[in-house]
């Protein structure tokens, strides 16, 4: 088949490399020139992954129409708050019917809709929507690297569909019907990814990553539970899985960022040094947007949220989270 990979950056461009040695065509959508003309004349990107030697299978292109020419499916890999504006630019060029899985992360500002309902909201068919969120680092995932992943649909043959488009050796797939756990959970590891940088930033040590990674995998649940999610999801690669890798990781951007910022550098040193969006620097906001709404208690994303937006100083903010009272471990769920 031919499939429509919507954004060339690094997730993009790995599963854009998966789907083409499954022996698939690509059609990948770009935004920049330079990188349409060297993906196609010499078979890399290079702004991302620019080491690896990318399938022929893989064309790319700046027209949307033309990667979603004969296209069987489409793969919408852009940052979460370009989401509306791409959705509106596919449907006017989409097939109504067309199969859409949506791999961005993050939580749309000022409304709190999850990624497949702004896409739905402006393509409609929420039932041909699927999500693909896990432990998946992209520089890991184009070299073949052994991992997994989950697709969440509202529709088991979407899932489905997309789960045998993906699935390799390397790559396993499994489904779920749980999307709004799956899509939460994928914006919420990124902020505790933010809040470990920090931590290793400002000299802590090991015990107080796990214990930020812990204590946020229950913020997390609480929030998916008081969504409409299920708990259990957030055991599972969307949660636990891709917590530990976005967390402990040197690929993650967003553990990257943070201790970038506590380092006194800014989310704008951050995009300028590499050309990345760290999703987590959004998301720490808008999920407060649905906190708020469920009134579910959220401290350390708070705190990601002041140090990030509010100038709060990383120092006070870790005496701050220090001082709470104690409480039982597991509790709000």
């Amino acid at each position: 088949m031919k499939i429509a990979v919507i954004g060339a950056g690094s997730w993009g461009t790995a599963l854009a490399q998966v789907l083409a040695g499954n022996g698939h065509n690509v059609g990948l959508w770009a935004r920049k020139p330079e990188v349409v003309q060297a993906i196609n004349a010499e078979h890399h990107n290079p702004r991302y992954l620019s080491d690896e030697v990318l399938s022929e299978r893989i064309v790319a292109t700046l027209s949307h129409e033309d990667a979603l020419l004969r296209a069987k499916a489409a793969v919408i890999v852009t940052p979460s708050n370009l989401l509306r504006g791409v959705g509106r630019a596919l449907d006017a060029a989409a097939d109504p019917r067309l199969p859409i899985v949506v791999c961005s992360k993050g939580v749309e500002e000022g409304s709190g809709l999850l990624p497949i309902d702004v896409m739905a909201s402006e393509m409609g068919g929420r039932e041909r929507f699927a999500v693909l969120s896990g432990p998946n680092h992209a520089e890991e995932v184009i070299r073949g690297v052994p991992a997994a992943t989950v697709v969440a649909s509202p529709s088991a043959d979407t899932a489905a569909f997309f789960q045998d488009l993906f699935a390799t050796e390397a790559f396993r797939t499994y489904t779920s019907d749980d999307v709004c756990g799956v899509e939460l959970c994928a914006a919420f590891k990124n902020v505790i990814a933010i809040a470990v940088g920090l931590s290793y930033g400002m000299g802590y040590g090991d015990n107080t990553a796990a214990l930020l990674l812990t204590r946020g995998l229950a913020e997390m649940s609480r929030l998916v539970v008081a969504c409409g999610g299920q708990a259990l999801t957030c055991m599972g690669l969307a949660g636990a899985g891709d917590m530990v890798a976005t967390c402990m990781s040197r690929h993650s951007r967003n553990r990257r960022f943070g201790e970038m910022l506590a380092g006194g550098r800014t989310l704008d040193d951050f995009a300028a040094e590499t050309h990345m969006v760290a999703e987590g620097a959004l998301a720490c906001k808008t999920i407060g947007v649905l906190a708020d709404a469920h009134g579910v208690e959220l401290p350390i994303a708070n705190v990601v949220r002041g140090i990030v937006w509010e100038g709060l100083d990383a120092q006070a903010a870790a005496e701050s989270l220090a001082s709470r009272p104690l409480t039982t471990e597991f509790y709000g769920l």
